[in-house]
């Protein structure tokens, strides 16, 4: 597949950091071998230029392909040279940035190449949960490059030229490029393999950009330290109408202009986002009812249910947050999950790592019963139950394992055989949410902490978070789980 990409290698780096604050490494670097007539075409750099600098004053390194020497294509020292700049990330404690536009393995150098692959691969693993890894695709990410591009952290992808994938869409039985093109930016982005799809390739740096500045530089940074605060006590007055699509009360909720959505077009029945909380970077995390357009119309329903795609999505966000000490809340409103035959086989699984997520993040974890919050999807949400520090909910948040009235007819099935009107129905029902369904019962139990006013969320999310940064959890030793 051929490149678009129209920035250079090095275009792309200065771009991207602060101004005269790039230094290389490795700059005198090219390729040893000398097979295939490799000698008879010059290969500056190898094809990868590595180095240093900063972004808003935070250190970061950084490696950017370069397409125009052997088509950015991955030979032995060219993976030694990101291999390189992992070792100094890691002991430095800084994010790495991969810029990529390559045409995939060497070809020439055989199994030198695929040695050098993975070595790479093996400093990927071994950086991450230690230093944020960021990969940004502007043209081609193919073969083990995608691997790659899918062991980091966050992948952000341009729109329209870049490509991502693990096979050609033209070597896929039955497809062609024409009927699906499987390495395009926006089905990827459907399918989850894709964090950010950005304009264009500025829009791409810019996106980088911000990513840096909102995530700790490693996982021992403190994340109680934090940027002048903004708006405190700010009253969030719009946020009963804004809870029906929940991208809007976090963008309400969130320091003004702070929100990075992350996997937007994927399990967007769910919302997750990196925000900034009175100057803290925060994970935000909601159920969603709708889509509004930019007028407030309806786009896209959600009928309260979590589908799979979503429940991967979360506890994909979650370990992100968990691994850099980023604390973590929820906007609850959900009912149960998708009955669907296409999702059926894999849902049992997907919940579960849901579940273990929440379970087993030490970060501060705050609960917000928004809406209705039912059966075994209210418990794997975050509930106080798996380990939430602080479980909020508004007034009118229903807390139970199903809706009042089909319980009610559950439980008084022979009473309301011959209820013609529904009346006696609407009574026991009623009922049943007074006693068993209402946040204020949930709260005589002690499994809400406090019923809250929606405009004083942020206030009440900023303070509780404040108490809880120096929260300690210590777990029995353990090599890892198995979810």
């Amino acid at each position: 597949m051929a490149s678009k990409s129209q920035m250079s290698a090095r275009d792309r780096i200065a771009s991207l950091l602060d101004e005269n604050s790039f230094v290389e490494v490795g700059a005198a670097v090219t390729k040893r071998n000398t097979d295939f007539n490799a000698t008879e075409t010059a290969a500056p750099s190898d094809g990868v230029i590595t180095g240093y600098g900063v972004i808003e004053g935070n250190p970061v390194f950084v490696y950017s392909q370069d397409a125009s020497v052997l088509g950015g294509s991955i030979g032995e020292m060219h993976a030694t040279k990101i291999a390189r700049i992992y070792d100094l990330a890691t002991k430095t404690g800084a994010p790495v940035v991969g810029l990529v536009d390559c045409s995939g393995l060497r070809l020439e150098e055989a199994t030198d190449a695929l040695a050098a692959f993975g070595f790479v691969f093996k400093k990927e693993v071994r950086a991450s949960g230690i230093v944020p890894q960021i990969t940004a695709v502007f043209g081609n990410c193919g073969g083990g490059s995608a691997v790659l591009a899918a062991l980091s952290d966050v992948v952000v992808m341009e729109k329209e030229n870049a490509k991502l994938f693990v096979n050609n869409p033209n070597t896929i039985e039955d497809n062609s490029v024409e009927k699906c093109d499987t390495s395009s930016a926006a089905y990827m982005a459907a399918n989850g393999q894709v964090d950010i799809v950005a304009e264009d390739e500025l829009d791409v740096l810019t996106n980088v950009r911000k990513l840096v500045a909102v995530l700790p530089q490693c996982n021992e940074e403190d994340p109680s330290i934090a940027e002048e605060g903004t708006d405190l006590n700010r009253s969030l007055d719009n946020l009963d109408a804004e809870l029906k699509d929940t991208a809007l009360a976090i963008a309400d909720i969130a320091d003004p202009g702070s929100v990075i959505e992350l996997k937007k077009e994927y399990g967007k029945d769910v919302v997750t986002a990196l925000i900034k909380l009175n100057g803290v970077t925060t994970g935000a995390i909601a159920n969603r009812r709708a889509i509004l357009d930019e007028n407030g119309k309806t786009v896209t329903k959600f009928d309260g249910r979590m589908s799979k795609d979503a429940c991967e999505k979360v506890s994909d966000f979650v370990k992100l947050c968990d691994a850099f000490n980023i604390p973590v809340f929820t906007l609850v409103d959900v009912e149960g999950f998708e009955a669907k035959k296409c999702s059926e086989a894999g849902l049992a699984k997907s919940v579960a790592e849901m579940a273990y997520a929440f379970a087993d993040a030490t970060v501060p974890k705050i609960s917000i019963v928004a809406g209705k919050a039912y059966g075994t999807a209210y418990i794997a949400l975050n509930s106080k139950h798996i380990g939430a520090d602080l479980v909020f909910a508004y007034d009118d948040a229903k807390i139970g394992t199903m809706d009042s009235k089909l319980a009610a007819q559950i439980l008084y099935a022979d009473e309301l055989k011959n209820d013609g009107d529904g009346s006696l129905t609407a009574k026991k029902a009623a009922e049943y949410e007074e006693k068993s369904e209402s946040a204020a019962s949930a709260a005589k139990r002690g499994y809400v902490d406090d019923v809250i006013e929606k405009a004083a969320t942020r206030q009440h999310l900023i303070y509780a978070f404040e108490m809880l940064y120096s929260k300690r959890e210590t777990r029995i030793a353990k090599k890892h789980g198995t979810v």
